[in-house]
Formats: C-alpha cells, sequence, structure tokens
C-alpha cells in the first residue's frame, strides 16, 4: 500500500498533535535546521509518497553508495516551487554531507513509525518542512552585494528587492519599509552629522510621540517610506507649517506618487523628494572620497551602524545586513 493515509475529520487535531510531536523531536535530535538538511528532509518526503510502504531505506541510496539518491537542487527547488518559493535553498544540496546517510535512515524509521501507527500523512508533514524552511529563510540576513562591474545603486536596488521578496512570503511584516528606513538612518549617521540621530522601530508611528518624521536632523524632517500617501503630504503640510523642511526618501516607483500627491495640494515646490539608491550611493562616494578602495569600507561602516540600530530598535535580528560578495 502507498503513504499518504487521509486523516479522517474526527482524528485531525489528535493525528496533526502527534506528527507534530515526532517531526520536532526528530528535528531536534537531528538538528534538521540548515539548509542541507532540510533539503535532505525535502527530497526524501517527496519520494516517499510515491513509494510502497513500508519503505526499504536502500531504495533511497544511490547505486554506487554512500550518497542519498536524488538530492540535487533541481529537485529541491521543484519541491519549493510547489509551494510558491523561488528562492534556492541550497546550491550544493546533492553533496554528501556529514551526517547526511544516517540522518536518512532515522527519518525512514520515522516515517515507517508514523505508517505503523496508521497517521502517516505525507502532506501533512510535507507542509510541516516546508514551513522550517521558510523559518530558516527568515532567520538569515540579507546581503549587501558590492559587485566592481555594477554601480553602488544597483547593490542598494538589489538589498531592497530581497527585502520584498521575503516580505511576500511572510505577509503582513513590512520588511523592505524597515530595512529602508533603519538604512537611511544609519547612513545619516556615519556621513558624521553635528546632531544625534534618534532611531525608532519601524513599527512605531510619528503622531504618537509627536515626532516630526523617521528622522529630525537641524530643520530637516525626514520621512522614509517605500509608498508614499497622501497622509504622508498632510504630514510635510504640516512641516511647513512648523517651520521644518520636508524631505521624503522613497523608492524610484515611489518618486513619482510622491511628486504627484504634493503636486495635487500645490506642494511640489516645498518637499525635497529623493530616491533612495541615489540618496545612499551618493553618500557612500562623498565619505569615500570617490576612492575605490575606500568604497567597501565605507559601505561597510554603514552596515555595522545599520546593524546596531536593528539591535536597539527591533525584535527581529533577520533584518541585518552583511556584506556579500
Amino acid at each position: 500500500m502507498k503513504c499518504g493515509v487521509n486523516m479522517r475529520s474526527q482524528d485531525n487535531t489528535k493525528i496533526l498533535s502527534r506528527l507534530t510531536e515526532a517531526l520536532e523531536k526528530f528535528a531536534r535530535e537531528n538538528h534538521m535546521n540548515g539548509k542541507g538538511a532540510l533539503s535532505l528532509a525535502l527530497v526524501l518526503t517527496s519520494k516517499a509518497a510515491t513509494s510502497e510502504m513500508p519503505l526499504n531505506s536502500k531504495n533511497f541510496i544511490t547505486k554506487q553508495g554512500g550518497q542519498v539518491a536524488g538530492t540535487g537542487k533541481a529537485a529541491v527547488q521543484a519541491i519549493l516551487k510547489k509551494h510558491g518559493i523561488q528562492r534556492i535553498l541550497a546550491e550544493e544540496a546533492g553533496r554528501t554531507s556529514r551526517g547526511s546517510i544516517g540522518r536518512m535512515y532515522s527519518y525512514i524509521d520515522l516515517l515507517n513509525t508514523l505508517h505503523k501507527e496508521k497517521i502517516l500523512d505525507i502532506k501533512t508533514i510535507e507542509n510541516w518542512w516546508i514551513e522550517r524552511v521558510k523559518e530558516y529563510f527568515a532567520s538569515q540576513p540579507f546581503k549587501l552585494k558590492l559587485d566592481p562591474s555594477k554601480s553602488l545603486r544597483y547593490a542598494v536596488r538589489e538589498l531592497l528587492n530581497a527585502a520584498y521578496a521575503r516580505q511576500k512570503e511572510i505577509p503582513g511584516m513590512m520588511i523592505a519599509g524597515a530595512v529602508m528606513q533603519h538604512l537611511v538612518g544609519a547612513k545619516l549617521e556615519v556621513m558624521s552629522m553635528p546632531v544625534a540621530i534618534e532611531h525608532h522601530g519601524f513599527a512605531v508611528a510619528d503622531s504618537p510621540g509627536g515626532r516630526k518624521g523617521d528622522f529630525l536632523v537641524q530643520d530637516a524632517a525626514i520621512h522614509v517610506t517605500t509608498a508614499p500617501t497622501e497622509a504622508l503630504i498632510r504630514k510635510c503640510q504640516e512641516n511647513l507649517e512648523q517651520g521644518y523642511r520636508p524631505v521624503i526618501i522613497t523608492t524610484e516607483s515611489g518618486v513619482g506618487g510622491a511628486r504627484a500627491l504634493a503636486q495635487n495640494v500645490g506642494l511640489a515646490d516645498r518637499i525635497d523628494i529623493l530616491e533612495v539608491e541615489q540618496f545612499i550611493a551618493a553618500n557612500v562616494y562623498e565619505k569615500s572620497g570617490f576612492a575605490e578602495s575606500k568604497r567597501a569600507a565605507t559601505v561597510q561602516e554603514i552596515l555595522q551602524r545599520y546593524n546596531q540600530i536593528i539591535d536597539s530598535s527591533e525584535s527581529d535580528p533577520s533584518l541585518k545586513v552583511v556584506l556579500g560578495g
């Protein structure tokens, strides 16, 4: 008989609880939190779905022996794609790492035990591992890659694109906005501003504390946003009435929207609207004196301060950014 027993509705809660408990215990005891181990679990689960029960461990090893069969990158990505995940879990998914064969034997034993207990449900198990993959992705810091053949603006754009991609995988989380706000804040500090920069968590709104914007530098009220709104323009109008100069820093696509909104209320010539990629890149060039030898060090300095801000202002360490190759 093939695996994939349908759960009867009256037993759903009991079976799900038992499956979850068994999977959590297995994952904990076998250290299934790395990309290689997660890739292995996905492939074995997928292959078990079309195999006769009870499973024979020998069917999961290559003919040459010493390696788990079918664990290449393509197989792993095909499984992830079914669940709407496009990110690459492991480039080296097909390589045999120390302990992978041992994990395979243990996992096959687990599936056979669940089958024997008549609570095996492959779809539920695969979904459980997919959630672990999402958690793995969410726990990884972003990478800002400095490619000598690409512009600095491109590097910032790719960082924000990665933030948007993660945001899609975690509905309700405004990740791109948080990254952009704190990146701007870090840049303001590194540029040796004459006054201290006050930082706030991304979810903290301006109005409760009477804040003029995300950052107040001298008489400039700086607003950082991925999507300018009419409410933001009203806030800028309040800034002007209070004697502050409003500055909006937004994405390339957001610049046009902000200008149109400002034009609608006759403030187009009173609000500075800057594109974030250019804002960051221009200051990196200025700080490094346009010297290529100093550019990476300047970016690293900004990222170091950015990560310190994340530690002090946010509860999610996965918002951190590291300098990648």
